[in-house]
């Protein structure tokens, strides 16, 4: 659900290219992961590659997932725009989740099985979230609205969804503000911007995955074939996400 934009971007462009349907379902990424395993669906797109456990579901079957990546995504952090301070160390989030003393007031996430619960679990090496502070709805539009209209809190979003918002995100995109991070190993504080990410700057970057489970050619394939194919990554990059490769440029001169 945190990386929706982009896909629904994508799909529009193929569907009108090739007179094809694809069916998208927003989901958590664990519920994502769950309906892979369990053989309900064969194709799913995460901000992360299978882990091992999940990889030994698909061994058993004798079937090989394919991971094609074909974008780096960022994960906002927001706050509201009456916020005085705009930036925020890695260690303040640190500090935050092992129930220290922070600067934060609170984190609010989209959903308690969110990509971003489990991307800052591990970049923090947490195993589970605390409880105190922590907020959690079912949207990235639900995070957005609440950090808008309640002061001192910090939103965990994707990217995209201020890159591309939708007419209920873009009600509230003028009361909140995106805060600038600083990684625990730099000095400077960097904003989510695209050259940021690219230039690996920005802490919170990850990249995005279609993950086919088909097991033969199909309308999946032919889908990762064009995320990261020329058009596919145009749209990447058009977005304010960083392709995985880069789309050439012809430029003639004449005299």
């Amino acid at each position: 659900e945190s990386i929706l934009p982009i896909v629904e971007d994508q799909v529009a462009v193929f569907e009108s290219k090739y007179k094809a349907k694809i069916n998208l379902i927003p989901l958590s990424e664990s519920e994502c992961v769950n309906s892979l395993t369990s053989g309900k669906e064969k194709i799913v797109i995460l901000a992360r590659k299978l882990n091992e456990s999940e990889n030994k579901v698909f061994l058993q079957k004798k079937i090989a997932p394919r991971e094609t990546a074909f974008a780096t995504d960022g994960i906002a952090l927001i706050c509201n725009k009456n916020t005085k301070d705009s930036l925020i160390a890695l260690s303040d989030i640190v500090a935050f989740l092992n129930q220290k003393p922070s600067k934060i007031k609170g984190l609010v996430f989209d959903n308690p099985n969110s990509s971003t619960v489990s991307y800052l679990k591990n970049k923090t090496k947490l195993s589970t979230m605390p409880i105190k502070n922590v907020f959690s709805f079912e949207t990235n539009n639900q995070v957005i609205k609440y950090v808008a209209q309640n002061d001192g809190m910090i939103g965990v979003i994707g990217i995209n969804w201020i890159m591309q918002p939708n007419d209920e995100t873009e009600k509230y995109l003028d009361k909140i503000a995106m805060l600038k991070v600083k990684d625990n190993l730099k000095t400077d504080y960097f904003y989510p911007t695209q050259d940021n990410i690219a230039g690996t700057d920005y802490p919170l970057a990850r990249d995005l995955y279609i993950i086919n489970c088909q097991g033969g050619e199909g309308l999946g394939m032919g889908f990762a074939s064009f995320l990261a194919g020329e058009i596919g990554q145009r749209i990447v990059l058009k977005s304010g996400l960083v392709p995985k490769t880069m789309p050439g440029r012809k430029i003639r001169v004449q005299n």
